[in-house]
């Protein structure tokens, strides 16, 4: 069975996160992804380093499905060698400072005259033009400059940074959109164009609804911590053995469930929580409620009665217990034996084709694993 992207080049010229998520998501979908590194490596391959080979976790996260070919591109050969890449392939992904494909003499101006329908991905902090574009970025530095870290945390803890790399997954997602949207476009020109995707205007983008909030009203959304800032309840609470559970009760059926579950049915006619705008101006009244409410009882105890409820709710897991999960093992979980860090688990794309599946064809390769291979294709190719 042939995957979507079967047949097409990707030529990737990128390091740590965004890069290399957006061609592991081309990889998925079938494309030969060709992965240029430096004669030291990407830099992430020197980052986590927590196997017994010494092989680096975010480099094993991120880049299944790819060959490494080690390019030096400070030298003539190793850009001369890029440009004959490139001259083959249908997609170039570059997460270089705006510029430096430029100065290196491959940029996508002077690509596309050897290859016009070449597809030209640049992810930068802060896209190709304006004042911002010489800036570095990495994500919590996006997350600070998007006004997302504003919106993180409590009015105790200040401002914080999301645990998850959000500035560094959200644009990807759009540059894998974008490029797809380009191949398609191509098929009715024969032409490729150019994909510039910013991290900041893709982390700016991620926080929608809140932008509305603030064209309507002016103000930041409240730093509330679990709780939402216009509706409650919502928020986290305690059980009796020191657990925690995240309970949502946006709409009417929720919040009269959740009461019924908890013993607490009084509620709904207490006049401070008859409307979620009632008990917005009285949530810490409410959360004090439902708080004394969840403590009597064990997590055990809560997650029985509120799934009975159908309350909308969930313990607040660690990573051992949502690893071991059968249903996350065997949804989103593969085993990949790799050669030097033994069998690796990885996670498998989300994106379910019930024609064309994604697939994990290739472990993450050692550095310059493919040189030979590729450049001996080249050749042949050249002949």
């Amino acid at each position: 069975m042939n995957a979507v992207l079967n047949g097409v080049r990707v030529l990737d010229l990128t390091q740590m996160v965004a890069g290399p998520l957006c061609t592991l998501l081309l990889g998925d979908l079938g494309a030969d992804v060709i992965k240029v590194e430096p004669p030291t490596g990407d830099t992430s391959r020197n980052i986590g380093l927590n196997r017994p080979g010494g092989e680096s976790d975010y480099f094993l996260s991120l880049n299944r499905n790819k060959r490494s070919v080690v390019l030096d591109l400070k030298s003539d050969e190793g850009i001369a060698n890029l440009r004959e890449l490139a001259a083959g392939a249908d997609i170039v992904v570059e997460n270089f400072r705006p510029g430096t494909m430029e100065k290196l003499g491959i940029g996508y101006e002077s690509l596309r005259v050897e290859n016009p329908g070449l597809i030209f991905c640049s992810l930068s902090g802060f896209g190709q033009t304006g004042p911002y574009r010489e800036r570095p970025a990495l994500d919590p530095v996006v997350q600070a400059m998007s006004g997302l870290m504003q919106l993180n945390g409590t009015a105790d803890s200040g401002p914080l940074k999301t645990g998850i790399l959000i500035s560094d997954f959200v644009p990807p997602l759009f540059g894998t959109i974008g490029v797809i949207a380009a191949l398609l476009s191509r098929k009715e020109t024969g032409l490729g164009q150019r994909v510039d995707v910013a991290m900041l205007d893709a982390t700016v983008f991620s926080m929608l609804p809140r932008e509305q909030y603030y064209f309507s009203t002016g103000k930041t959304p409240e730093r509330s911590g679990n709780a939402h800032y216009q509706l409650s309840p919502w928020n986290t609470y305690e059980t009796s053995d020191g657990r925690h559970l995240m309970i949502v009760a946006h709409t009417e059926k929720y919040w009269r469930g959740l009461l019924g579950a908890i013993g607490r049915s009084d509620l709904a006619e207490n006049e401070r929580f008859t409307t979620n705008d009632k008990r917005m101006a009285n949530r810490e009244d409410l959360d004090g409620e439902i708080s004394s409410a969840i403590a009597q009882q064990t997590l055990d105890y809560w997650v029985s009665a509120l799934t009975s409820a159908d309350v909308l709710f969930s313990p607040v897991r660690d990573f051992e217990e949502v690893f071991s999960d059968p249903v996350v093992r065997q949804t989103i979980i593969e085993d990949v034996p790799h050669p030097t860090a033994g069998v690796v688990s990885v996670l498998k794309n989300p994106i379910r084709l019930s024609q064309q599946p994604t697939s994990i064809r290739r472990a993450p390769p050692l550095l310059g694993e493919h040189t030979q291979e590729v450049l001996s294709e080249l050749h042949r190719e050249r002949t």
